[in-house]
C-alpha cells in the first residue's frame, strides 16, 4: 500500500527514499537520524526536495556550508531552520541563505559556534517575517547585531540569545534619551575609549509589541539598566529569563513590574543580589505569574515565599538551595498556592518531614517534588519513592538524590501519613516509637 501525502510530507529521522516522496516532502526532521545518514547525504537530497517548508538538521552536527547553500538554492519556499550544534556551519551558509529571500519565519543557530555579527546582521536586515530567532552559546556574537535585530525585526515574538557572554547593556534599547538628561557637571577631559563605549545608547522610536519571549540566561554583562530598556521597549513580554545575570539587582525587578498582569514566567536563579523587597513587590504587581525561578537567591527569606503563594495561578516555582527558608513558608504554601504542581525545594536544609507531609495533604494536584540535600529526607523508607538518581551522579550525589513524580507523590504522601498514624498510635498505647521503611501499620 502506498504511504499517504500526509505522512510522506512529514519525514522524521530518515531521507525520503523516491523521487514522489521527495517532492512530496514539507517537513525534513533530522534530530535523531540513524547514525549512516551523512551531511553528504543530506546536501545530496536536497535538490530534490524543492517544496521543503522546515529542516531540522540537528541531529547532524556535522552539517557543513555546503548543505546550507544547496538548500539555499533548491527550498524557494523554507519557512523554519534548525541548525542547533551544527559547528562546522559559518557565516558563509548563513549569507548565503539571507541571501536567497527565503520567506522564513523561524531560525535556529543554538551552539553554532562559527557564527559572527555579519549573519546575525543579515538575518536581522532580510528575514521581514521573522517571529522566532535563537541564537544561544554564541561566543563571537556582540552588541552591534542584536541591536540591528531589536531595529528590524519587529515581528519577533521570540528572542533567545542565552549564554551569549559578550552582550553588553548597549545590545539593548536604552530606556532614557541622553539628549533629555541635564548636565550636572563638567565632563572630563576625552580618555582613548573602546569601539564599545563609542557605540551611542540605542534609542528606537517603535516599540516590540510582538515580543513574548526573551531568554537572556547568563548573560553577565548586563544590568539594571538594560532590564529597564528592554521593559520599556517589549511591553507585553510574557516569558522573561534572566537566570544567571549575576549583576541585577533589585532595580531590575521594579522595572519588571511593569509588566504587569502580561508576565508569566520569571527565571532568576543565581541572580544572587535581590531581596524580599523587590520579590513581593513583584508578586502585587505580577498577579498572573505561573512559573517562577528563584533558585539561589540566598537573601530571600518567608516573607518572600508569603508573596508567591499568595498569586492565583502559581503552577511552578523553584527554592533550591534559599536556605533561610523554613517550616512557615512550607505551611503557607500548602494553604495558599492550590495550583501548584511543580515544586523545587532541594539543599532547603532547614526544613522538616513534617511540614512537607502537610504540604502533600493540601496540594492535590503537585506532580513534582524535588528535595534533595534536605536532611530530613534521609530518614528510611523515603527513598524508594523518589526517581532514580541520573548515572553520572558519584556515590554521595545519588545519596542524596530526592526527587519525586507523578506516582511517587502520592506514594510518599501516603507513607508519611501512615507514619504518622503510627505515631499517634504510640502515644496513645505508651508505646516507644520507632521509624521503619515498610508500610505496616503494627507498633511492633
Amino acid at each position: 500500500m502506498a504511504p499517504l501525502v500526509e505522512d510522506a510530507e512529514r519525514i522524521v529521522d530518515r531521507l525520503p527514499t523516491s523521487r514522489g516522496e521527495c517532492r512530496r516532502a514539507r517537513h525534513l526532521v533530522l534530530q535523531q537520524p540513524d547514525a549512516s545518514i551523512t551531511d553528504l547525504d543530506v546536501a545530496n537530497i536536497l535538490h530534490a526536495c524543492p517544496h521543503l517548508h522546515s529542516i531540522d538538521l540537528s541531529g547532524i552536527p556535522e552539517t557543513s556550508d555546503r548543505t546550507i547553500v544547496e538548500l539555499a538554492s533548491s527550498a524557494h519556499i523554507l519557512q523554519g531552520i534548525d541548525l542547533t550544534g551544527c559547528k562546522q556551519v559559518t557565516d558563509v551558509g548563513i549569507l548565503e541563505l539571507t541571501a536567497k529571500s527565503l520567506p522564513l519565519e523561524w531560525i535556529h543557530l543554538n551552539g553554532v559556534v562559527g557564527i559572527t555579527d555579519p549573519s546575525v546582521s543579515a538575518i536581522a536586515k532580510s528575514c521581514s517575517r521573522l517571529v522566532e530567532l535563537e541564537l544561544c552559546d554564541l561566543p563571537l556574537l556582540t552588541a552591534v547585531p542584536v541591536r540591528d535585530l531589536w531595529s528590524f525585526s519587529r515581528k519577533l515574538r521570540t528572542l533567545r540569545l542565552a549564554r551569549c557572554t559578550l552582550l553588553p547593556d548597549k545590545a539593548f534599547p536604552s530606556a532614557v534619551n541622553p539628549a533629555n538628561e541635564l548636565e550636572t557637571e563638567k565632563p572630563l577631559p576625552p580618555t582613548p575609549i573602546t569601539w564599545l563605549e563609542e557605540l551611542p545608547p540605542l534609542i528606537l522610536r517603535h516599540t516590540a509589541e510582538n515580543l513574548r519571549i526573551l531568554d537572556l540566561g547568563y548573560c553577565t554583562k548586563i544590568t539594571d539598566d538594560a532590564v529597564a530598556g528592554i521593559v520599556a521597549h517589549a511591553p507585553r513580554i510574557q516569558s522573561l529569563v534572566l537566570s544567571g545575570c549575576v549583576a541585577l539587582t533589585d532595580k531590575a525587578l521594579d522595572s519588571i513590574c511593569r509588566l504587569g498582569d502580561n508576565l508569566d514566567t520569571l527565571m532568576l536563579a543565581h541572580v544572587t543580589k535581590i531581596t524580599d523587597r523587590a520579590v513581593v513587590n513583584l508578586a502585587r504587581s505580577c498577579t498572573n505569574l505561573r512559573s517562577a525561578d528563584f533558585a539561589f537567591c540566598r537573601h530571600l527569606t518567608d516573607l518572600a515565599v508569603f508573596e508567591l503563594a499568595g498569586l492565583p495561578n502559581l503552577q511552578r516555582l523553584s527554592l533550591v538551595r534559599v536556605q533561610k527558608l523554613t517550616d512557615n513558608a512550607v505551611f503557607f504554601l500548602a494553604e495558599h498556592a492550590t495550583k501548584l504542581e511543580r515544586l523545587h525545594l532541594s539543599y532547603c536544609d532547614r526544613l522538616s518531614l513534617l511540614a512537607v507531609q502537610h504540604l502533600l495533604q493540601k496540594l492535590d494536584k503537585l506532580q513534582h517534588l524535588t528535595a534533595t540535600g534536605i536532611p530530613a529526607f534521609k530518614r528510611k523508607g523515603i527513598k524508594r519513592f523518589s526517581d532514580p538518581p541520573p548515572s553520572n551522579y558519584d556515590t554521595d550525589q545519588q545519596s542524596a538524590f530526592r526527587v519525586f513524580s507523578g506516582a511517587n507523590v502520592l506514594g510518599l504522601r501516603q507513607f508519611l501519613d501512615k507514619e504518622q498514624l503510627r505515631r499517634r498510635d504510640s502515644e496513645t498505647n505508651n508505646f516507644k516509637f520507632i521509624p521503619r521503611a515498610d508500610d505496616k501499620l503494627d507498633l511492633y
